[in-house]
């Protein structure tokens, strides 16, 4: 395991407004608006969460579904239903799952940010997190299980960083026996093994997908997510890096 905790930002020159407004987003949505992943925010959850049936046949599911697993709760959602795909973005399934996302994005969004500018590093992790989200979709387009999250987005902003500072360091937590300790990475190393690990872990949901239709994490979205951050990287970059 290596969970980044910093990298090396001498070279970054504006300060990152929108990596900083889209953390306040999505800690403002899961806290206010899904109350902490509790059951009082569960319609919310539901209503806004982006259900590939849902765009793939035009619908609002708006009653219970039962699949071989159980049954998934439903709620009525925005009008029209195809703005879930924006929605999802700004919401988490609990506390673990937005940390995490939050961090990576804190780290490497920055810098990313203060190469394309702050408009269009807006635009580019948007067009991110839809390519993530049809990118699941196209997996399963009659799934009913909601997907959330601003991992596919984030993931686009680590294809952006790989082709932008594949060199830069980046500082890691790494288990050492019942102990930890940090280490500085170059960030093609870092990034290099968290694609894997989503290369694998998608083999494993398509080699047992009874188990991927209940519910888990939608590593199509990453992989997805990841392809259209290094695609649009080279459309939205404005200078080679300075560090």
């Amino acid at each position: 395991m290596l969970l980044p905790i910093s990298d090396d930002n001498r070279g970054r020159t504006t300060t990152p407004f929108i990596v900083y407004s889209l953390v306040a987003i999505n800690v403002l949505v899961f806290v206010f608006l899904q109350k902490f992943g509790s059951d009082a925010g569960a319609p919310f959850t539901y209503a806004y969460s982006t259900i590939p049936y849902e765009i793939t046949h035009g619908v609002d599911l708006t009653t219970a579904v039962r699949i071989p697993g159980g049954v998934i709760p439903q709620a009525p959602g925005p009008s029209p239903i195809w703005l879930t795909l924006l929605t999802s973005m700004f919401m988490h399934g609990g506390i673990l799952h937005i940390a995490g996302n939050m961090l990576y994005l804190w780290i490497f969004g920055d810098n990313i940010e203060d190469n394309f500018g702050h408009l269009r590093f807006l635009v580019f992790y948007l067009l991110c997190g839809l390519i993530a989200a049809f990118s699941q979709i196209m997996v399963d387009p009659d799934s009913v299980i909601p997907s959330l999250g601003a991992s596919g987005a984030i993931a686009g902003v680590l294809g952006a960083y790989l082709f932008l500072l594949p060199g830069n360091r980046v500082r890691v937590l790494v288990p050492l026996f019942i102990f930890f300790t940090t280490l500085e990475l170059p960030a093609v190393i870092v990034i290099g093994f968290w694609i894997v690990l989503q290369l694998i872990s998608q083999y494993g949901a398509i080699e047992h997908t009874a188990q991927a239709r209940g519910g888990g994490v939608a590593y199509m979205a990453h992989i997805g997510g990841f392809a259209g951050g290094i695609a649009l990287y080279f459309l939205f970059r404005r200078r080679q890096p300075k560090f």
